[in-house]
């Protein structure tokens, strides 16, 4: 609980620091709505997925609406964002893609988060399965199992010098960070689930995973034209550490 309130903390004022610092196209008021947009969205989303990660046990629960509200995944939570964002820029006329400048606090707050759900070990639903690799960690049980935490915080370092690197060396459309962040951040988590415990729906997949995918379908045309990601434009690219 704590690192999850000071991941909050520290990167709202690390976004507010870039917007100071970068300034920002859209309007006080506008971006007031979008951020509301994207918290109701993200709560939503977050618990709405959360709480389908495992059906049988929302199914058999006394409380189903405490059941989803006590789970909660990231990737609903970034779902869930991006339709409330795309929700509320349409009932105020927002044109301005408003995505990257919350690319670099999300990738702070969810390092800082990750750390956090490290140190709880198995009491926190964020580790592996069983493993004899060479990375396998006792994380509190008894087994050796992927410290998939661990792992999250090395790619989201990673990612962050991708994006950078690519701020830097190409000339990107506004909104292209928030882009590649969220294509990045899909393919892994994608990825990662398969050595997570899960519920398995009957295609093979978890709940997170189908989520992935359908996330990675919005941004298909981006995937497949990635030329699409550049502009004619020449502004600025947010590269601000």
């Amino acid at each position: 609980m704590v690192t999850e309130i000071a991941a909050f903390f520290i990167a709202f004022r690390y976004y507010l620091y870039l917007r100071r610092k970068k300034g920002d196209a859209i309007s006080g008021l506008h971006r007031l709505y979008i951020l509301l947009g994207a918290t109701l969205g993200a709560l939503l989303g977050s618990r709405l997925l959360g709480g389908l990660e495992d059906p049988i046990a929302l199914q058999r629960s006394t409380s189903p609406l405490l059941y989803l509200y006590a789970n909660k995944t990231i990737v609903g939570g970034f779902l869930g964002g991006l339709a409330g964002v795309e929700l509320a820029k349409k009932a105020v006329g927002e044109k301005q893609r408003s995505g990257d400048l919350y690319v670099y606090p999300i990738l702070l707050g969810l390092v800082i988060g990750r750390i956090g759900c490290f140190s709880m070990g198995v009491y926190e639903e964020t580790y592996g399965l069983p493993t004899t690799a060479f990375t396998g960690m006792d994380l509190g049980d008894g087994l050796m199992r992927h410290p998939v935490a661990l792992y999250e915080i090395g790619f989201l370092v990673v990612l962050w010098w991708l994006i950078r690197w690519a701020s830097r060396r190409y000339p990107l459309d506004n909104g292209a960070l928030f882009k590649l962040f969220m294509v990045g951040y899909l393919v892994f988590r994608f990825l990662l689930d398969f050595i997570k415990p899960h519920y398995t729906w009957a295609i093979g997949l978890s709940s997170i995973q189908v989520a992935c995918l359908l996330g990675l379908l919005y941004y298909i045309r981006f995937i497949i034209h990635p030329k699409k990601l550049l502009t004619t434009d020449a502004g600025t690219p947010l590269h601000i550490l």
